[in-house]
C-alpha cells in the first residue's frame, strides 16, 4: 500500500468520524430544545412569539456546529494539505 493511498483511507474514515459524531450533538440538542419550546408553549400559549423567535434563533446556532462539521469533512476529502506533500515526495 503506498502512501496516497494510506492518506486517502485516512482522510474518509476521519471525514467519516467527523460527520458522525459532529451530527449526534447538533441533533440531541435541537431535540431537546423543541421539546422544551413545546412544553413552554404548552404552559403559556401567550408567549408563543417570544417562544418561537428564541427557539429558531438557538436552533440556528446548534445547527452551524453540523455545518461546521461538514465544512471540516469537505475539507479533509477534497482540499486535504497532506496531498500535496505526499504527491511532490
Amino acid at each position: 500500500m503506498d502512501n496516497v493511498t494510506l492518506i486517502a483511507i485516512i482522510s474518509i474514515a476521519t471525514a467519516g468520524l467527523t460527520i458522525s459524531i459532529g451530527s449526534i450533538g447538533p441533533a440531541l440538542g435541537q431535540g431537546k430544545a423543541v421539546a422544551s419550546a413545546l412544553a413552554s408553549l404548552a404552559q403559556q400559549p401567550d408567549a408563543a412569539p417570544t417562544i418561537t423567535r428564541t427557539l429558531f434563533v438557538g436552533l440556528a446556532m446548534v445547527e452551524s456546529t453540523a455545518i461546521y462539521c461538514f465544512v471540516v469533512a469537505m475539507i479533509i476529502i477534497f482540499a486535504n494539505p497532506f496531498w500535496n506533500y505526499i504527491i511532490s515526495n
